[in-house]
């Protein structure tokens, strides 16, 4: 098992990895739109919340030699299903022709006052 850390992405805010990899996987924790570099919280829209939030999640898969093209699988929280359409249009242009498994979870209460939260498990080149 490998820890991942990368100071392109947001540090930790519990005990817990931005991200392990264990058997030619790699498992990114959920991430929450802060900026990596001013620790600034990004909530001006669903949309900069989303781009932030996947940004976050690529800087992770590349510090682990891996993209976002090797995402097997996505877990999105939101807080409001009504930001759903948002959401998924700046997944689908993010992801592109890549269409990894995903489930939406709706979810009462993010931490800091987000209001979306995503995960992923994904391969890594050996």
């Amino acid at each position: 098992m490998q820890l991942i850390s990368t100071p392109n992405a947001p540090k930790p805010i519990g005990h817990y990895a931005q991200a392990v990899v264990s058997g030619g996987l790699i498992f990114v924790s959920g991430q929450l739109a802060f900026d990596p570099k001013t620790g600034d919280k990004i909530i001006q829209s669903i949309e900069a919340e989303t781009i932030q939030v996947l940004a976050n999640i690529e800087a992770i898969l590349e510090a682990a030699g891996s993209k976002r093209s090797s995402v097997i699988k996505a877990t999105v929280y939101l807080s409001d299903m009504s930001f759903w359409t948002q959401v998924n249009q700046v997944y689908a242009a993010f992801f592109g022709a890549h269409t990894p498994a995903r489930a939406i979870v709706p979810i009462k209460e993010l931490p800091a006052g987000f209001r979306i939260e995503v995960e992923v498990v994904g391969e890594v080149s050996a």
